[in-house]
Formats: structure tokens, sequence, C-alpha cells
């Protein structure tokens, strides 16, 4: 067999766990045929199936283990797995994430557990490439062809539709619970928040803040001025739930 045609025929690829979630039959393992017509990199044929390749995690080809950049020859078995949390650097203590425009809701709620969430309607894809890269951000998106982008390494596509379930889901899947702080973010711009004493703002607080409110702080990026007002009673059960989690992973 010629060089050239070992890269021309069947190849059977394999994909486990979450991965098979992107495609309708949610059979794990799902097994995907495969046609080769010239030499390519395993990379864009798993793109081609449909599957981004942020997250994707250890890769064996004929019980050997490949990378992406591995090119397929006719007859191979590839079995995909989705990345495990432990098998990621995040460069930090945990994870910091940057949010497409979809996501506006599921990044408040994250700001307001204490997780670093950047974000901006604004933003078009490149941007959010660019500053996933610049800023060692992990890509929370509905858009696989977002992750699909080169450059982006680390990103996730969120499956569920319901905000407070796909901050359920988030969580879980890259195991936050142990690094949730409540109430330590600006749910605004992210910015960090501290604790201010009354008498300096009084000036900025309506006179019922100024009567039924003692304890507040200060986002130290925008200046935005928090208490303890009718929108805690709101977001309180929302802290609650997700305490469990924390708790769990101590």
């Amino acid at each position: 067999m010629s060089t050239e045609s070992l890269y021309r025929g069947e190849i059977t690829v394999i994909f486990h766990g979450a991965l098979t979630d992107f495609f309708k039959s949610k059979a794990d393992p799902h097994l995907v045929r495969f046609q080769l017509h010239e030499k390519t990199s395993l990379k864009h044929i798993v793109e081609a199936i449909g599957v981004p390749h942020p997250e994707i995690g250890k890769i064996k080809v004929n019980q050997q283990e490949v990378d992406l950049a591995y090119h397929p020859i006719c007859g191979d078995h590839i079995h995909i797995h989705p990345w495990q949390t432990e098998q990621i650097n995040f460069g930090d203590r945990f994870a910091k994430f940057i949010l497409d425009n979809h996501l506006g809701k599921l990044t408040a709620y994250l700001r307001l557990l204490g997780i670093d969430a950047c974000y901006n309607h604004q933003f078009d894809d490149e941007q959010i490439a660019s500053i996933a890269v610049e800023q060692n951000r992990v890509v929370l998106t509905r858009d696989r062809g977002l992750l699909k982008r080169k450059i982006i390494q680390r990103g996730y596509c969120v499956r569920q539709d319901d905000p407070l379930s796909q901050l359920t889901e988030v969580i879980n899947h890259f195991q936050l619970g142990a690094y949730l702080k409540p109430f330590s973010r600006c749910p605004r711009c992210n910015g960090l928040l501290e604790k201010v004493d009354k008498q300096s703002i009084l000036d900025q607080l309506l006179p019922l803040t100024r009567l039924y409110y003692n304890e507040f702080s200060r986002c130290t990026d925008c200046g935005q001025i928090y208490w303890k007002g009718s929108h805690y009673d709101r977001i309180k059960p929302i802290i609650q739930r997700f305490a469990a989690i924390k708790d769990e992973e101590k």
C-alpha cells in the first residue's frame, strides 16, 4: 500500500462520555464511521463530525495514546474521551471564564457566587477568543463554531437552556464548589467587593437605605454599592442551593 493510499479509506471514531451530547443519539459510546480522502489531522476530522476540540481529553488509536495533531490512516479505530478536570491546567488556583453574549444571566449568577466571569455583550467571537488566550480564561458558550477556533485551547459548550440549570452544570463540570465565595464580586462588572464604612457613603444612600441598613460593600472597580436589601432575599435561596455543593467538595 502506497503512503498516499494510507490516508484514504474508512476510519472508526468512537466518542465517550459527555462527548456523546453532541449527537442525537446519546448512547455511550457513540460510533462514527468517517471516510478519509486525504491526509488530514484528527482535529479537523473531529470538528467536521461536530465536536469542538477544547472538549477533548485523552485519545487512543489502536491502543496508543495520541493527540489532535495525529493524522489517521485507513482502518484506524480511534477512541476519544472528554477531558477531566484534573487534566486541565488552569494556570490559577481555579478556572476563570469568559462567556459569549448569549450567557448574560449565567454570568451574573457566577459572579454572585464569587467566580471570575468576564462578559461584554458587545464582544464578537474574535475578541472572546483573544481575551481567553491573553487572560488564561475558559470560554463558556453555546456556539460550537466559537469553540472550534484554533487559538482556543480551553472551553466548554453549555448544554442546558435555563440559566440556573446552566449554573449547576458549570459548577459541577468544573468542580467549582470549593471555590464559591458568595457576594465577593460585583454582578455588574466582575470587580471584587470590599466592605465599606456606612459613614463614608451616607451621601450616596437613599433615606430609607440609610435608616434600615448598616452593612455595605463597594465594588473596587466600578464603585457600585451593595447591601442586603430585598434583592438579597431573592438571591439567598440560590446561594444556599450551591452552598451544599461547596460543603460536599470540602
